[in-house]
């Protein structure tokens, strides 16, 4: 009867909880210090994955696209810097060309109420990586006329005119935003072709033998413009997705 009493008041056996998960950070499990063991195959084949991406991502630079972008003093500021970082961050390579190597003076257009056209302000300077006799067509993918103000002054420039021509009939990849399609119209690449551009420049292309299409960003073989830096996503996705082809 003792035996039974003391059975029924002794305290209920609670099952030893499961060892708890291992997780890596203080609070969870165990102690930040103590971290799971790995064997010597499980490290091996880590560091050996490790280092075959490594070896994908250098491959990939070494196969890069080259994109030359053109532009000069008073060019679009906000185009120019978009664009080269822009392409930086898909892994390709833009090269800054101007009719000389040297610092050039940008600017910044932009649309104020109550005016007709754009306002024109200083904007940042930016270094030319080459100057356009240096240029070879043959080491680029592509190439980006810039807008702004340069482009009126751009093409009369007979050697950007040939880098152009030569890329466009090489099958490359010929792009303009903005003013940047007067250098197109110089170079003869629009006729028969359908673009769009700022649109206060429709006109010229017209009078050149093209179509204007009032969209944010357009392709039409190898050809792809856009109307503004406010075009920047719907160029910019136009442009990767075809790069990437």
């Amino acid at each position: 009867m003792i035996h039974s009493l003391q059975k029924e008041l002794a305290p209920p056996v609670v099952p030893k909880p499961a060892e708890a998960p291992l997780h890596y950070g203080a609070g969870a499990g165990r102690a930040a210090s103590q971290k799971p063991v790995r064997s010597n195959a499980v490290r091996l084949g880590h560091t050996k994955r490790i280092k075959n991406r490594e070896k994908d991502w250098y491959a990939g630079l070494e196969m890069s696209k080259r994109i030359l972008l053109v532009t000069g003093d008073a060019g679009e500021g906000y185009e120019a810097l978009y664009a080269y970082h822009r392409f930086q961050e898909e892994g390709m390579t833009p090269v800054l060309a101007a009719p000389s190597k040297r610092r050039l003076h940008l600017v910044m257009h932009d649309f104020e109420p109550g005016w007709d056209t754009y306002v024109e302000r200083p904007g940042y300077c930016l270094e030319a990586d080459i100057a356009f006799d240096q240029v070879n067509p043959a080491d680029y993918d592509g190439v980006l006329i810039l807008g702004g103000r340069a482009p009126e002054f751009l093409r009369h420039n007979q050697k950007l005119i040939e880098i152009v021509g030569q890329l466009h009939e090489a099958g490359k990849w010929v792009m303009a935003i903005c003013h940047g399609i007067q250098v197109l119209i110089a170079a003869g690449v629009v006729r028969n072709r359908c673009v769009t551009c700022y649109e206060n420049v429709r006109h010229e292309v017209e009078l050149a033998g093209g179509s204007y299409i009032r969209a944010q960003a357009h392709r039409d073989g190898n050809l792809i413009t856009a109307q503004t830096w406010q075009s920047h996503p719907e160029f910019y996705r136009l442009v990767m997705s075809c790069l990437r082809s």
